[in-house]
């Protein structure tokens, strides 16, 4: 064999036994990936999150929906839609706290620490609820539509909205008097619903009709219809008012789209995982958190002038909720079922 012909043998040969390696590490990743998530466990290494704690919650292995952080008082709400309680966790002390029962299939939950007050939408009885805060007890109860979902407040106004997600419209509550003033009709399915402090506007996710509804708090009016191109079933929300921006996440096509609200145009879009439902915003370092149904979260920086992807992973199962804690930076993403029961897992910032 001559020099020429032994040194091309052994390019090809070393070439081939390269890629088999590259090839054999892909498919031990996967497998890790896979055995990590069968067994319950984050398999986060793509996402800039470390993994902190495991806390067991209260209550049967069903499913848990919105949260909500009051930072006055250092309380995360937890929905806890499979027992129609809200579940209260104290996290400076890393413990539940409170249990709040009798709100029938609960699936929206908002803190208002100016009220001293929590609202939670009653699916089951189609009921918004207002709880003190200080007492954790039912104060008031509300009609709320056909199917309450979920709710945001305008300070200015003291008013509360709420999604009405089958019924087509938005359910209108005055906080002070904790009765319903107005139903604003929306049509076709509605998703999440947000207060913008920049424009000190509501905005709701119209999904049927792939529109963000603007409304102005002060008359209730709708003052915009926003075509959002590229959206299928728009249905969660989030607004970065310093930024202009607002957040949707379609399930229907697993996509994030950011929209400036300045300009009504789509300015990003972003692939996310299956089924993506609630999103959640660290102000500190803008970090924008994208939770879906498949257990995938992806993790955004929201600068002055784009967005950009940080990374995205496995949490775990049905790990569709997520909630910044903004004074330590910890994320929370409650789990209905790990080895057979719920809990509040614990991630933080790398």
């Amino acid at each position: 064999m001559s020099d020429r012909c032994g040194k091309h043998y052994r390019q090809v040969a070393m070439a081939f036994i390269t890629s088999s390696i590259a090839a054999a590490a892909a498919v031990a990743a996967i497998a890790v990936h896979q055995d990590s998530y069968a067994a319950g466990k984050p398999a986060a290494t793509a996402l800039p999150l470390t993994h902190v704690a495991d806390i067991p919650l209260p209550g049967r292995a069903s499913r848990l929906d919105y949260e909500s952080f009051d930072p006055d008082r250092h309380l995360l709400f937890i929905a806890h839609l499979g027992d129609s309680e809200l579940i209260v966790f104290d996290t400076r002390t890393s413990r539940v706290v409170g249990r709040i029962g009798n709100i029938a299939a609960v699936h929206g939950v908002l803190a208002v620490p100016e009220l001293s007050r929590v609202y939670a939408s009653a699916t089951g009885t189609n009921e918004v609820v207002a709880i003190d805060a200080a007492t954790l007890t039912i104060a008031a109860r509300m009609p709320g539509g056909v199917y309450p979902d979920g709710m945001a407040y305008a300070p200015d106004a003291r008013k509360l909205y709420v999604s009405d997600e089958t019924g087509g419209t938005e359910t209108v509550i005055d906080t002070q008097a904790n009765r319903r003033i107005n139903t604003i009709a929306l049509g076709g399915t509605i998703g999440n619903t947000q207060y913008d402090a920049a424009s000190h506007h509501i905005f709701v996710n119209a999904q049927s009709k792939r529109q963000l509804v603007e409304i102005d708090p002060a008359n209730d009016a709708i003052v915009a219809r926003i075509d959002l191109p590229g959206a299928k079933g728009n249905h969660g929300l989030y607004i970065v008012p310093q930024r202009h921006l607002a957040f949707i996440a379609c399930e229907d096509n697993a996509r994030l789209l950011a929209l400036n609200l300045l300009t009504r145009q789509i300015v990003q879009s972003f692939d996310v995982g299956d089924g993506p439902d609630v999103l959640a915003f660290d102000p500190g370092p803008g970090t924008l958190y994208v939770a879906g149904e498949a257990g995938i979260v992806s993790t955004f920086a929201v600068g002055t002038s784009s967005v950009s992807k940080t990374g995205e992973g496995s949490i775990g199962p049905n790990a569709h909720v997520v909630g910044v804690d903004p004074s330590t930076h910890r994320v929370y993403f409650p789990l209905k079922n790990v080895d057979g029961r719920p809990v509040l897992r614990v991630m933080a910032p790398r």
